[in-house]
């Protein structure tokens, strides 16, 4: 997967942080498909307390890991390398959801990315690791502390070829700097 948007992958446990490391998978958009989510949502996005997500930094969590050993990174970045084939996402909408996000959402959850969804969390289940059990709801958040009304969708739907996905790590630090571990693409 070609993407510029998440900085270089790093080596598992090597920068000498936590014992823990607060980790999820995603898929990543392009950054130019990311700027172009912003700009479907048009003049809806912003206003006084919004809180947009910049366009590097959206994406479509698949699984959310939490603190993680960093001894166990290792078995996790293996583990998780599995049978992939590129499918596309297509979005022509964005949705306000509760507590003032604004998103945008697949126009069709694909059976491939419900089966990837599944197929790494039986992975992460094998490992002990943490599975959320509610249902799968894949979107890309653009803003938080969203309060404008929605404009009508407008013009095509905007396509996303899925070429992989990203083990990535969450920093504590402000504004919160996303680290990818791996780059399965």
């Amino acid at each position: 997967m070609a993407n510029t948007s998440p900085p270089n992958p790093t080596e598992p446990g090597t920068n000498g942080k936590s014992e823990t490391a607060r980790l999820f998978i995603a898929l990543w958009p392009e950054p130019a498909l990311a700027s172009a989510l912003h700009a479907q949502c048009g003049a809806c996005i912003g206003g006084a307390h919004s809180r947009v997500v910049a366009p590097q930094r959206v994406h479509l969590t698949l699984h959310f890991l939490g603190q993680v050993p960093r001894q166990q990174m290792p078995a996790l970045v293996s583990a998780l390398r599995v049978p992939f084939q590129p499918f596309e996402l297509s979005f022509s909408h964005c949705e306000q959801w509760p507590h003032g996000l604004l998103v945008a959402m697949p126009d069709t959850v694909t059976p491939p990315l419900t089966r990837l969804h599944a197929v790494l969390g039986e992975v992460l289940q094998d490992l002990g690791l943490p599975v959320e059990e509610r249902q799968f709801r894949p979107h890309l958040t653009l803003a938080r502390r969203h309060t404008k009304p929605l404009p009508e969708p407008t013009g095509p739907p905007l396509r996303w070829p899925v070429a992989g996905y990203v083990l990535v790590e969450s920093q504590a630090t402000p504004p919160g700097a996303y680290h990818v571990v791996q780059d399965y693409g």
